[in-house]
C-alpha cells in the first residue's frame, strides 16, 4: 500500500492499518416506545421493521470490514441490531458491552410523552434534539455529559485497538457525541447532524488526531 502524503483518501477503498471506528445507530424501536422519551430505557426493536429491512442488513454486512472488533451498548436494541447484521451474512462475532456508548439518560423524564416535555424544560430545546446540550434532566445527564463519556470511550478503545477496525452499535445521541469529540465542536453544533436508524458514521484516529470519513451513510438495500 502506498501512503498518500497528508493521509489523503485517494483510493476507492479505505486503507488498512488505520485506527477506524464504524458507528452504527441501532434499528428502529417498537412503535409504542417511539411515542415517548425512551432515552436510555431498554426498549425493544420493531420486529416488523427488522424483517422488512433485511436487505439493508445484508448491505451493512457487506460494507463492514470482516476482521473488526464489535462493541455494543448495554441496551437490547443494539444487541438485536448487531445480531441482525450477523445473520444477514456477516457471521457471528463476540461483542464487548461498553456502558459509555449508551444513549443519553433522561432521568425522571424517561417515558414522558413528547408533547409533555416542553413544560419541563428550563432552557430552550435544541432545534434537532429534545433538549439543549446543557439541559440536564432531573436524575439524568446532559449532552455535555454524554459527550464526555463517549469521548473517553473512543480514546480508550482507540488505544486498545490501535491500527484496527472497530464496529460500535450505539445510539443517535451517542454518535452525535462521538462527532462532537472528533471535531472538537460544542455538542449543540454536533446535534445538527442527522443520524438515522441503521446509518453508518466512520471516524479515524491518526497520530492522535480524529477525523470524520462519513456521517449518516445509509445502507443501499
Amino acid at each position: 500500500m502506498t501512503q498518500s502524503h497528508g493521509h489523503f483518501l485517494d483510493a476507492m477503498q479505505l486503507p488498512s492499518g488505520v485506527t477506524r471506528f464504524w458507528l452504527i445507530r441501532h434499528a428502529l424501536v417498537e412503535p409504542q416506545a417511539r411515542l415517548r422519551l425512551y432515552g436510555a430505557l431498554d426498549v425493544d426493536v420493531c420486529g416488523d421493521s427488522l424483517m422488512a429491512q433485511r436487505p439493508y442488513y445484508e448491505a451493512i454486512a457487506r460494507r463492514l470490514p470482516e476482521d473488526a472488533r464489535w462493541v455494543v451498548s448495554p441496551l437490547r436494541r443494539t444487541h438485536a441490531t448487531a445480531q441482525a447484521i450477523f445473520e444477514a451474512g456477516y457471521g457471528n462475532r463476540d461483542m464487548l458491552i461498553e456502558p459509555r456508548f449508551i444513549e443519553q439518560s433522561m432521568g425522571e423524564w424517561h417515558d414522558l410523552p413528547h408533547g409533555d416535555l416542553p413544560r419541563k424544560l428550563r432552557q430552550r430545546a435544541h432545534d434537532f434534539w429534545s433538549t439543549s446540550a446543557s439541559e440536564q434532566p432531573p436524575g439524568g445527564e446532559s449532552m455535555l455529559d454524554v459527550c464526555a463519556r463517549v469521548g473517553h470511550a473512543l480514546d480508550d478503545l482507540a488505544e486498545v485497538n490501535a491500527g484496527r477496525d472497530t464496529v460500535v452499535v450505539s445510539h443517535g445521541g451517542a454518535i452525535r457525541a462521538a462527532l462532537s469529540h472528533a471535531l472538537q465542536v460544542h455538542p449543540d453544533t454536533a446535534l445538527r447532524f442527522a443520524i438515522q436508524n441503521l446509518s453508518l458514521t466512520i471516524l479515524e484516529r491518526i497520530n492522535g488526531v480524529w477525523r470524520v470519513v462519513t456521517v449518516n451513510e445509509l445502507p443501499a438495500g
